[in-house]
């Protein structure tokens, strides 16, 4: 008896022009798909992140107040690694991250002022795919994200953003969620591959934080990649779940 062929992951379509990607914390990102954002900026579309926290509960050693400082700094230089020049942190608290009115309405604002064709966001499913529990804060924006890209096309919710020639949005076409256990979809990584471990290694405090004395971020991240590439007939690849945000899809 032979062990069953991994399902095939299906390319992701990459014919649109911006993307924003809303996540929980500083380094959401990084692990898992960094490369895929590096491969996108190289193709010349616009990619925007938004970090709901700014992860200031992360280091045990540092106080909130100090540990926000570090965390957004080194996730500005994560970004612009993988050549992301605008990055948004909304201040919502770090760890007690609820799925609410407010959460929706402020990525719903994100979403109306970066009017973006798609958006990237964390694993929103109660487990990784086994029997390891997701962390709250991603459960709550992965949800929350979701139903804001709702939110955004429709002019009477969250009304009181309408002002100033903000306009609502509803041209997202999919949402993207990285890191999901029902991921069907993939993006090859392999040329981005190095880009996306360096936009890891950029979160050095974090990492340090952890008490990761031998983390080698190469080996974490293909871990992951090499087996999602053997389902793409590549060497590394990203997968994401897509979800669609128009009618008939």
């Amino acid at each position: 008896m032979t062990d069953e062929a991994p399902v095939p992951l299906t390319p992701l379509d990459e014919d649109w022009e911006r993307a924003l990607v809303v996540v929980a914390h500083p380094d959401d990102v990084e692990f898992g798909a960094a490369a895929a954002v590096a491969r996108w900026t190289e193709q010349g579309k616009t990619v925007v992140y938004c970090m709901v926290t700014s992860g200031e509960a992360g280091i045990d050693a540092l106080t909130p107040q100090e540990c926000r400082t570090v965390r957004e700094a080194e996730q500005v230089e994560s970004a612009r690694i993988v050549g992301v020049d605008e990055v948004e942190f909304l201040g919502f608290p770090d760890g007690v991250v609820e799925q609410t009115v407010a959460l929706r309405a402020a990525i719903a604002q994100q979403v109306r002022q970066h009017r973006p064709d798609v958006v990237v966001t964390v694993n929103h499913h109660d487990t990784w795919g086994g029997s390891a529990p997701n962390q709250a804060d991603h459960v709550a924006v992965g949800r929350s994200t979701i139903h804001a890209v709702q939110d955004a096309g429709n002019r009477w919710i969250h009304r009181e953003q309408l002002l100033d020639g903000l306009e609502p949005w509803g041209g997202v076409r999919q949402v993207w969620v990285s890191g999901s256990p029902a991921a069907t979809h993939g993006v090859d990584t392999s040329a981005t591959f190095d880009r996306g471990v360096a936009s890891l290694e950029a979160h050095r405090a974090y990492i340090d934080g952890l008490g990761w004395e031998h983390f080698d971020a190469a080996e974490f991240l293909e871990g992951m990649s090499r087996p999602l590439g053997t389902r793409m007939g590549v060497t590394h690849a990203a997968a994401f779940e897509v979800v669609s945000m128009t009618w008939g899809d």
